[in-house]
């Protein structure tokens, strides 16, 4: 069972086959199946150029699930800060929060969401990838302008890490931190370490908070999850070797897929840190991570093929979290 509250990560699938408004029209539909399942947020990830992930601005996203749902907090996770103007990030989310007061996060990220070199130039017109006191600045600014903004309720800010850097910027501003344990799983527990160490009292948060982001894919046979896992263990496969700009491979695909010795290594490895298989196995590796890490929340992030098969993996989990009571 588990007793922590759980929400999720969604980065827009663009399946196989399918078009980017195939893949909208999903992500609306498991965010109203989500809103029924009693989870807590949903948060949007922004990434581009990418024939496997759609270029969906996450305040679009999470405007629109706000608007459609009527409890569950919505937000971006995350919205990437060299990409974009402090000022305008701070009175988009802000209005957002002022149109649904109580329910809106503003996830701070710092990559540029692509691989794709000319597409990273364009969002920073050109140009330089932010270095670390610039981003630093971007996020400052951004909670400086939120300061300034009075649109009524601000929206709730969080800073998205995957290395030691991110988590001790999370703690000198005082800022709750969402860890992206499900891309830097070696990083997470030494750095969840020095962001407690650090952490100092803010306007944002009082104490430490963490949530951590995990991948997970649950299903009802131990098979059937690992074939729905496999599409993205090709996509990974992928990057370790350059090659970002894949289809997202269906489970036939995929299931056709040979991995050399490296990436099946790398894969598996992988693997041993998120949480797969039935909900009666993936129990235990859940509860795991949250106790390894100390979480205070759970995101699951689900990638896989099918909406039906994600909402379905989002269902049996979400029956461990009503389990415990």
């Amino acid at each position: 069972m588990i007793d922590l509250p759980l929400s999720a990560l969604e980065v827009s699938i663009v399946e196989e086959g399918a078009t980017p408004a195939d893949a909208l029209r999903n992500c609306q539909s498991v965010a109203g199946q989500l809103a029924r399942l009693g989870y807590h947020r949903l948060w949007f990830a922004e990434h581009h150029h990418s024939p496997a992930i759609g270029a969906f601005p996450p305040v679009l996203l999470a405007a629109d699930t706000a608007a459609t749902t009527a409890a569950m907090r919505v937000g971006s996770g995350g919205v990437l800060a060299p990409n974009h103007a402090p000022l305008t990030v701070a009175e988009q989310f802000a209005t957002l929060a002022a149109l649904h007061p109580g329910r809106v996060d503003l996830g701070i990220g710092r990559g540029p969401g692509t691989f794709h070199e000319p597409t990273a130039r364009a969002l920073r017109r050109g140009a330089e990838p932010a270095t670390d006191d610039e981003y630093r600045a971007d996020v400052e600014a951004t909670l400086g302008f939120l300061g300034e903004v009075h649109f009524g309720e601000l929206p709730e800010p969080w800073l998205l890490a995957s290395s030691d850097a991110g988590a001790e910027l999370a703690a000198s501003l005082g800022l709750p931190i969402a860890f992206a344990h499900h891309i830097r799983p070696d990083n997470t527990l030494r750095a969840l370490e020095c962001y407690r160490a650090a952490f100092r009292p803010s306007r944002w948060s009082a104490a430490p908070r963490v949530l951590v982001c995990v991948e997970a894919v649950c299903a009802d046979t131990e098979e059937r999850a690992a074939e729905l896992a496999r599409p993205m263990d090709v996509i990974k496969a992928g990057l370790l070797n350059g090659h970002s700009e894949t289809a997202f491979p269906t489970p036939a695909t995929a299931a056709g897929h040979e991995f050399d010795e490296r990436d099946g290594a790398a894969v598996a490895a992988f693997a041993a840190q998120q949480a797969r298989g039935t909900k009666e196995s993936i129990a235990p590796q859940l509860t795991r991570i949250a106790e390894a890490t100390g979480a205070d929340e759970l995101m699951l992030v689900t990638p896989v093929f099918d909406p039906a098969a994600r909402a379905r993996s989002f269902e049996l989990i979400g029956e461990l979290r009503a389990e415990a009571g």
